[in-house]
């Protein structure tokens, strides 16, 4: 009893300095732990090939090459298509902010934007245009956005590399390092912990990237212009649970609306599109991908990420789920002893 009142104890005092040291090393920690989670994703792919005889460094130096290759031509293809993409939506805002005032106008004989909004709507379209074109080379004149690039793009493949290669090393290092009263507690929250983490990351990130591209085909073949950009950044977002699709439903009919009016067909081929897309997320992505092992409600995952996104910006973003999954764990496990103990002492009595 009292060793395991001792384990509280260091866990709570781990996770208060734990945050304090991620407030005070917020600005170099990002590329240490996106290399942490690219390794941490990486390393059930290295072990099957080491599993199928290929030493840890070639496997490590294979699965590194290969999404080094695979990045490029992401970026090489989707660039270009990408970037046609902002541009259409720019150029189309202002004709679309006029269309939604006709429409608004029609149906209720008041104007939602003056003539104002709409000349702004022009007028920011073209900075944004212009802006973006610059973006390069006013990242280059900040020393501190410049320094975190190239922390992100030159640090974070070598602390990937590094992690991925001695992964089961520091495993097992730590393992039997762990004191001899609190190992094997330790080794099944560590344990929980991971299957959630997996479950829930690996599962949500192939989650994300289907109804990223279910929704950007959907929406292109509809002919929305921007649709392939709106239908990717809804995929991208519904890591957030039901956020995406809310998203992408509102944004993509508020397109709909300005390039195509009141068109009731249209419009709801757009809605059915993310209907068809939650439909495939719920009865077949998610269960068979992430299935019922991960144990983060939705609600804290929400709270989750905007608390963490609050507190440490865009590295809170990456830690939220981590840490989240970590806490879950730590409270079950807590409140399972407190009902254990509770239980154990009525039995006594």
């Amino acid at each position: 009893m009292i060793q395991l009142r001792a384990l509280h104890v260091y866990i709570i005092f781990g996770l208060i300095a734990s945050i304090w040291l991620i407030d005070r090393l917020s600005g170099i920690l990002l590329p240490f732990v996106t290399g942490f989670a690219l390794a941490y994703f990486l390393d059930p792919l290295a072990d099957r090939l080491e599993a199928v005889g290929i030493r840890r460094a070639l496997a490590t130096t294979v699965i590194t090459a290969f999404f080094a290759v695979v990045l490029l031509v992401l970026i090489w293809v989707g660039g270009p298509l990408l970037s046609e993409q902002i541009i259409l939506l720019m150029r189309s805002l202002p004709q679309g902010v006029a269309e939604i005032n006709r429409w608004l106008y029609e149906l209720t004989g008041n104007q939602i934007f003056s003539t104002n909004a709409q000349d702004l709507a022009a007028q920011y379209s073209d900075k944004a245009l212009q802006l973006a074109g610059l973006a390069t080379g006013n990242l280059l004149k900040s020393g501190l956005s410049f320094l975190n690039l190239v922390a992100l793009i030159f640090i974070t493949p070598i602390v990937t590399i590094y992690l991925l290669n001695d992964w089961d090393r520091m495993v097992a290092v730590i393992d039997r390092n762990l004191p001899e009263p609190y190992g094997a507690t330790v080794r099944q929250l560590a344990h929980e912990i991971d299957i959630i983490l997996s479950g829930f990351l690996r599962g949500q990130m192939i989650v994300c990237l289907s109804l990223g591209l279910i929704y950007a085909l959907g929406l292109g073949l509809v002919g929305l212009k921007g649709g392939v950009l709106v239908g990717l950044l809804a995929g991208l977002v519904s890591f957030i649970p039901y956020v995406g699709s809310a998203f992408g439903v509102l944004l993509a009919t508020a397109l709909g609306l300005g390039q195509f009016g009141m068109d009731y067909v249209i419009l709801g081929q757009m809605v059915a599109i993310f209907l068809v897309g939650q439909f495939i997320e719920g009865n077949f992505l998610t269960p068979r991908l992430v299935g019922d092992r991960v144990n983060l409600h939705p609600v804290w995952i929400i709270f989750a990420l905007l608390a963490m996104g609050t507190l440490f910006g865009f590295l809170g973003l990456l830690l939220a789920v981590p840490i989240a999954a970590v806490i879950g764990v730590l409270v079950r496990f807590a409140f399972m002893r407190l009902l254990n103990d509770e239980t154990a002492m009525v039995e006594k009595d």
